[in-house]
């Protein structure tokens, strides 16, 4: 044992059995909870997206195999769902993106009621979602909604938001890219602040205007929060679920046209208890979700140029 804590710490101190003991057990509590909440959880869906006619009463299946797996990806629902979710992702998270990008540069500089502005951006955050979703199918309505009322005002016909499935996507798009924008400023403005005053000073100095340096100041500095942003939307708009409910009571859109995976993942869980077939579509989504992750860090290193 004596042997085992011979080496030294990098400040110099020895690693003897007390000083490596008191800091785990300190985190023991945290890698506890981390292995009972997420690793075993994460294992367990795993082996279960293999086990074929799995019963979660008793745990019995019939054996190990890719039917699951088969069945998921032959099913009109998943694959409306893959594709529902990818729109969702491509139309949402850019769209939300620059908006906050444009808010964040707004609420950056020197302007009046700053301070009320941020707390404004930021109230959808400590808003329920339910309670949100239900404002917003209000707007949506087709008789009395206030997005129709404002179309009206251009001589647009009312459009049939929630219950025409043409229009069910572009509903929740809305829906997605307003509940995105708080935190996305946020973290956009925590980017700014590190982004060091003296060279747009410099700038200045030699002539340069707000758009050059917009684009050859800011966004090189900014390119990491951009990054990082754009993963965590990313990430966040492939597991859009939660803003169904409210909008669609509880369906997936009208006429159950608007499938989303993690909706198929519940579906297939709660409703028609096919755990296997639940797993295994989680398991694809994660495999989707972590191979774009890794594609947009390869670009975000090549996007650094400073």
């Amino acid at each position: 044992m004596k042997r085992l804590f011979r080496k030294t710490r990098p400040d110099g101190e020895k690693l003897t059995a007390k000083t490596f003991l008191l800091p785990a057990a300190f985190l023991a509590p945290f890698l506890i909870g981390l292995i009972l909440f997420s690793v075993y959880p994460f294992i367990n869906v795993f082996l279960i997206s293999f086990k074929e006619g799995y019963k979660v009463l008793t745990g019995a299946f019939s054996g190990f195999g890719f039917a699951n797996y088969e069945a998921v990806v032959r099913d009109p629902n998943f694959l409306n769902g893959l594709k529902n979710t990818a729109l969702y992702a491509v139309i949402v998270v850019p769209t939300a993106t620059a908006l906050s990008l444009l808010i964040a540069t707004l609420l950056n500089n020197d302007i009046r009621l700053k301070g009320f502005f941020q707390t404004c951006y930021f109230l959808p955050m400590v808003t329920s979602i339910t309670a949100i979703g239900l404002v917003w199918k209000w707007l949506f309505n087709f008789d009395y909604g206030l997005i129709n009322y404002f179309l009206s005002l251009f001589q647009i016909d009312p459009v049939n938001w929630l219950n025409n499935p043409a229009y069910n996507l572009a509903a929740l798009c809305i829906y997605g890219v307003w509940s995105m924008i708080p935190f996305t400023t946020i973290l956009l403005l925590a980017g700014f602040q590190n982004v060091n005053p003296q060279y747009y000073t410099a700038a200045r100095a030699d002539g340069a205007k707000g758009g050059r340096i917009f684009r050859r100041i800011t966004l090189p500095l900014l390119a990491p929060t951009i990054g990082l942003t754009l993963i965590i939307n990313m990430i966040s708009a492939s597991k859009v679920f939660s803003e169904l409910f409210p909008l669609f009571n509880g369906n997936p859109g009208s006429a159950y046209s608007l499938y989303t995976v993690v909706y198929y993942l519940y579906d297939a869980f709660f409703v028609q208890w096919k755990l296997g077939r639940a797993a295994a579509s989680a398991v694809i989504l994660f495999v989707i979700v972590l191979a774009l992750t890794m594609i947009q860090l390869f670009i975000q290193r090549k996007w650094k140029h400073y």
